[in-house]
């Protein structure tokens, strides 16, 4: 994200790694308006109360994301998927109190998308104006 994004939200997420084991680790979650930063936490389970996170940060950006998918409400947590343009499907899962940040994803998501197909169609309305008549002005 090459210019500070508005932050909408900034928190904890566990994420299930893709390896053999999948098991969950914690990670410090950005939330902007162009997609989900995803910090490591170094060394640690990440319990302590100051944390430490890596500069360098995973980006989920909204214009790859399809969708949030499969949630599931299991002891306390929410279950959740962000599936990727790729295909590929990434697990998450946070505590059930408050607002659930696949809701938050999810929102935030749709507002994207609705931003660009609103743009897509100023530029068409653009462009056919640039190009002249539409051709509704003119007698057959």
């Amino acid at each position: 994200m090459s210019l500070p994004a508005k932050v909408m939200r900034d928190g904890l997420l566990e994420k299930r790694s893709s390896g053999l084991l999948q098991l969950w680790k914690k990670k410090r979650c950005v939330l902007t308006e162009e997609g989900l930063r995803l910090h490591s936490c170094k060394g640690g389970d990440g319990d302590a109360p100051r944390l430490a996170w890596t500069s360098k940060a995973k980006e989920l950006r909204f214009e790859r994301m399809v969708t949030v998918d499969c949630v599931e409400y299991k002891r306390g947590l929410v279950y959740f998927t962000v599936v990727m343009a790729t295909g590929k499907e990434i697990d998450f899962r946070c505590p059930q109190d408050g607002t659930a940040w696949n809701a938050e994803i999810a929102l935030a998501l749709v507002r994207y998308k609705n931003l660009q197909a609103v743009q897509t169609g100023r530029n068409r309305h653009l462009s056919s104006a640039h190009l002249g008549s539409t051709g509704e002005d003119e007698e057959l």
